[in-house]
């Protein structure tokens, strides 16, 4: 006997649909070097701005359709604010009961790259106003922050924990701050993303109480030059994070460790052309007072391991860019107070050895900054 599957009315689906939306708006101020605009001229810079609009609908009980335009402002002009597609996609689950959950993603995805990359943009999800820099570049964030493509996911409900899997395969995406890292932002040409893969194991033990999660993704970009002086150049980047979590009932211990493979085709410098760069951070964070939290939080980043201090780097260029880009030391000291659910404010101090994080847009000319620098950043952050 064949049992007829109940279906969705109308009315049934648009209760199924939902929007939400968040605001923030920091100001940040440093003491030598530039970071999300003039933060080291009079009163500091407000130009790190960030918007996002979300909705969701349930067409079927297995298909959730789902996307987030996204406008945000990091130093820069303020055209670069420009609502774009965040992420937007179809999600079919195959397989969903106590056990096991199966499904696929189609569209553009955001990348299980470490622990807080999926939701990075809205500043209630993140311990932080900056992530790690070390790991959550913002200076290059287009290329690792989404993907078009097809994505599967996989969830196993054990005894003691979830073993959450995700693979997926598409086009990355390649913005005007790759262009400028890698110093082409005055050079005629286009830079286009080529094909790219991640994929993210991730283990949560008794609750959450223990999160594990290992990450690795390859993601490609080509510049075809526009003149002869310059040649075309290859990108390839190959990022592998593990990822440790603990938790209690008022305190996180935290910490994730990178291997960043980099090879750049067509580039004579040995320094910058196949280099395997480390990052690494640990980070404690303590709530209080029901809505309050401080974190510190000490992060390393460091661009080539065979030149940890970028003395080779420095000399290969004839002095023209110093040492201190190939690196960058954090001690971070932060406070976040959510008066309300939807209402946060934090504050947080950065103490800064290097400058191998810092945007190349808003000091283009890296002779002429400060190798040890310090940052403070204040942050209002809404949603509903």
């Amino acid at each position: 006997m064949v049992f007829p599957v109940p279906s969705q009315s109308n009315e049934d689906i648009l209760d199924t649909f939902q929007v939400h939306g968040f605001l923030s708006q920091a100001l940040i101020v440093t003491d030598d070097n530039n970071f999300f605009g003039p933060s080291s001229h009079n009163e500091g810079s407000l130009e790190f701005t960030e918007v996002g609009l979300n909705a969701s609908l349930r067409p079927h009980q297995n298909v959730l359709m789902a996307a987030q335009v996204l406008s945000r402002r990091a130093g820069g002009d303020s055209g670069d604010a420009s609502p774009v597609l965040d992420y937007g996609l179809i999600d079919y689950q195959l397989i969903s009961d106590q056990k096991h959950t199966l499904g696929v993603q189609i569209g553009r995805f955001k990348n299980p790259l470490g622990f807080y990359n999926q939701t990075r943009d809205v500043a209630f999800t993140r311990p932080s106003i900056l992530l790690p820099q070390s790991i959550y570049f913002d200076r290059t964030r287009s290329l690792g922050l989404s993907g078009d493509g097809v994505s599967l996911y996989h969830e196993a409900r054990l005894s003691a924990g979830v073993i959450r899997t995700q693979v997926g395969i598409g086009q990355a995406q390649a913005g005007d701050d790759l262009q400028s890292a890698l110093r082409l932002e005055n050079v005629p040409g286009s830079l286009d993303a080529k094909q790219s893969a991640i994929g993210q194991i991730r283990y949560e033990h008794d609750g959450g109480r223990i999160v594990a999660a290992l990450s690795a993704a390859q993601a490609k970009a080509r510049f075809e030059s526009g003149t002869p002086q310059q040649p075309d150049v290859a990108f390839r980047f190959r990022p592998v994070v593990l990822s440790l979590q603990y938790n209690e009932e008022l305190w996180s211990l935290t910490g994730e460790f990178a291997l960043r493979p980099t090879k750049l085709g067509g580039v004579e410098n040995p320094w910058v052309n196949d280099v395997i760069g480390e990052s690494w951070y640990i980070q404690y964070t303590r709530r209080f007072a029901s809505n309050w939290q401080w974190l510190a939080r000490y992060d390393s980043l460091t661009n080539n391991r065979d030149d940890r201090r970028g003395r080779s780097f420095e000399e290969s260029t004839g002095g023209a860019i110093p040492a201190h880009t190939q690196f960058a030391d954090d001690l971070t000291f932060g406070l976040q107070w959510t008066p309300h659910p939807r209402i946060m404010l934090a504050g947080e101090y950065h103490h800064v050895d290097g400058t191998g994080w810092l945007p190349i847009r808003d000091n283009p000319d890296s002779s002429q900054t400060s190798r040890r620098w310090n940052m403070l950043l204040f942050q209002l952050s809404l949603r509903f």
